[in-house]
């Protein structure tokens, strides 16, 4: 399974206009390589760099139901029928990049799973972490850096 983004290469900086001060555009991305055995896949971006800051890692999407046939979430919009999270920002949807101190690198990973997430709008990363739980086929990452 992979996992890109048009808007940026995998280690790259990613664009100021999806920082959460910046616009908070979310990112588009592109998947490929899907197991044919999914059901649904999550999407989870978070920042471990934010541990040093604010004491834990920063979740700043968290994104589960999307179509296993979903090939591209476009810019600053979600797949049709999936279901958003809540953030760290205590806001549902995407919230961009916004490193307190100095340049994070945030972690976009995209799980392929064997079954769709009976989870309301606005659960958490916890939440789904625990739903899928024994219920991943395949996952990876995309990783993009961003400063103040």
């Amino acid at each position: 399974m992979i996992l890109e983004s048009l808007a940026f290469k995998n280690g790259g900086n990613i664009p100021r206009k999806y920082g959460y001060k910046n616009g908070n555009l979310s990112v588009p991305l592109k998947i490929s390589k899907v197991p044919e055995e999914t059901k649904s896949l999550v999407l989870i971006m978070d920042d471990p760099d934010a541990i040093g800051a604010v004491g834990k890692v920063w979740v700043h999407w968290v994104l589960w139901n999307i179509s296993p046939n979903t090939q591209e979430i476009i810019e600053n919009s979600i797949p049709l029928n999936s279901i958003e999270g809540k953030t760290d920002f205590n806001e549902i949807g995407y919230g961009g990049p916004a490193p307190p101190d100095k340049e994070h690198t945030y972690i976009f990973k995209l799980y392929a799973l064997d079954t769709e997430l009976n989870l309301k709008q606005g659960s958490t990363k916890v939440d789904v972490e625990k739903s899928m739980k024994n219920r991943i086929i395949a996952e990876t990452k995309l990783e993009g850096k961003y400063a103040p």
